[in-house]
């Protein structure tokens, strides 16, 4: 494996600061000014609050330019970090892989062609690309019609050889298994729209013509991979309460309930059974559109010959680009494929295994002490993930002085900006506070489990690197508490009055993660 080394004079200035802290939640390795002293009192109080009874919670903030700690909460404790996961994956991603990366779609045909007949198969290959559309789809079938081809005389096969055939991420629990951030990985697949959530459909229930009616259900995109089982039905009045889940082992959606007539429709983001073949009903479905007729089969999981000739191709957006989703949006689904990707790139193996051990050499490179800490899978929704704050810290800190890292900051959600693409998961957090546009960090949920970690610059200019992680908590949500302790960083300064008050910032509400659902979002507002 190949790759450079990190500069590590600044990650060895985290690591000194962050033992002289071990075990001591309110000491510095020097010794702690006036303002620094009410910056522990205020992040003392928050950690006081009564949600946190019984609950654990890490909090480490060090300043990026010198090293020094300025506040230590069990920093080196291991804590379950959810999709603050995420910062390993995407950093080890942007170096190893590097800014530039795309993943490649294409087709081939795999025998002579003549008169616009195919005497052979035609190979659909995937490369991994977690943002293909079903417009990108029809773009490879125009080309494959553009080429002369008009009649395949054998089957079409879809690839999706690039990656194994492990869909779901080592340890996720089989009830997250229907909802759309634990959509099964494939390196063949299809994304329904924009927030690039591959291998999910959008199913939308809009009231039928009168009371008593079945509503009309639609996916987006169209496909004959899925089949609805629709027993809903339209009422005159009363509350909407409609269900759409996907039967386990298999591609059926079943809606049930009632929806008022006359009220707009539901919709509802759900996983595929097996995203190969959803890719290639709908590559097929394009193909007919644009007058190219497949007489054989589908058939899934077969790898493209060399002898194949090439007909089409898609390549996908740079890294650096996709981290804009795949951060703003928390996309697991990016997490687990940019994991793969990592192991295939690096060692020939398209594996959680040979990606993991890829992210864990980096970060260890990055000064993180990997011994101290366990990664099971890219996105954090494996409950088995256990990563000490202080170990973020020095990420975050090492990272800065990377040719990539203005465009991986900025990817970052922005607390408290409205824009879905700028604030992402933190748009509706610290908004009106010194924090927002300020606070870049990776949230994470999951129930019992809340984090934010990244950057905020102080009201002196410094720029500070934080993490907070809460776990075993059981009230509903704590990210009120993490905005509090944010503000405050956003908003502490050295120049402080030796009277200056230790209130505790107030924050905005935030929204809260539904009981049971394992996310890091919730659609359509993401937690």
């Amino acid at each position: 494996m190949h790759r450079r080394l990190f500069p590590r004079a600044l990650a060895a200035l985290v690591l000194v600061a962050t033992a002289a802290t071990a075990g001591a939640p309110n000491a510095t390795a020097e010794a702690p000014t006036p303002a620094q002293t009410r910056l522990h009192a205020t992040i003392d109080a928050v950690l006081a609050d009564s949600r946190l009874d019984g609950a654990q919670a890490g909090v480490v903030v060090v300043d990026t330019a010198t090293g020094r700690t300025l506040y230590d909460r069990n920093g080196n404790r291991r804590l379950v970090p959810a999709s603050n996961t995420k910062l390993l994956t995407s950093t080890a991603a942007m170096e190893l892989l590097g800014p530039g990366h795309r993943f490649t779609t294409d087709v081939s045909a795999g025998g002579p062609r003549r008169a616009g007949l195919l005497s052979g198969d035609l190979y659909l290959r995937g490369g991994g690309d977690p943002t293909m559309l079903a417009a990108d789809y029809d773009r490879l079938a125009a080309q494959v019609a553009d080429a002369g081809v008009r009649v395949v005389t054998g089957n079409l096969v879809a690839d999706d050889t690039r990656y194994d055939r492990s869909r779901l991420g080592p340890d996720w629990t089989w009830d997250d298994e229907p909802y759309y951030y634990a959509a099964q990985v494939s390196a063949l697949t299809v994304a329904p729209d924009t927030d690039y959530d591959a291998g999910t459909v959008i199913v939308d229930v809009a009231p039928g013509a009168r009371a008593g009616t079945r509503p009309k259900v639609s996916m987006t995109p169209d496909n004959g991979w899925l089949r609805i089982d629709n027993r809903a039905e339209t009422v005159a009045g009363g509350e909407t309460s409609i269900s759409i889940e996907r039967e386990h082992g298999g591609n059926t959606v079943v809606v049930t309930g009632q929806i008022a007539a006359g009220q707009g429709a539901e919709s509802d983001w759900v996983t595929v059974w097996e995203p190969t073949g959803y890719a290639a009903d709908v590559f097929r479905s394009a193909l007919r559109r644009h007058g190219v007729r497949v007489l054989g089969r589908t058939v899934l999981g077969t790898a493209t010959p060399d002898s194949a000739r090439p007909l089409a191709r898609h390549d996908s957006m740079p890294l650096a680009d996709l981290m804009v989703p795949f951060l703003k949006l928390s996309n697991n689904g990016h997490a687990e494929v940019l994991t793969k990707e990592l192991g295939r790139v690096l060692s020939g193996s398209g594996t959680w295994s040979a990606g993991l051990t890829a992210i864990g050499e980096y970060v260890g490179d990055a000064g993180m002490d990997t011994g101290t800490l366990r990664q099971r899978d890219g996105s954090g929704l494996s409950r088995r993930n256990l990563i000490p704050p202080a170990q973020f810290v020095t990420l975050l800190s090492a990272v800065r002085a990377e040719p990539w890292f203005d465009s991986w900051y900025a990817a970052l959600p922005a607390a408290g900006n409205a824009d879905r693409f700028v604030g992402g998961t933190l748009r509706s957090r610290m908004a009106g506070t010194a924090a927002a546009n300020n606070v870049h960090a990776k949230t994470g949920s999951l129930t019992g489990v809340s984090g934010l970690s990244g950057y905020v610059t102080d009201a002196d200019g410094r720029l500070l690197a934080f993490s907070i992680v809460l776990n075993n908590y059981l009230t509903s949500s704590v990210k009120g508490l993490e905005d509090q302790i944010a503000i405050a960083l956003a908003s502490y300064s050295e120049k402080e009055t030796a009277t200056a008050r230790r209130t505790v910032p107030a924050a905005p509400d935030s929204p809260r993660v539904p009981e049971g659902r394992e996310c890091s979002w919730v659609k359509p507002v993401r937690c």
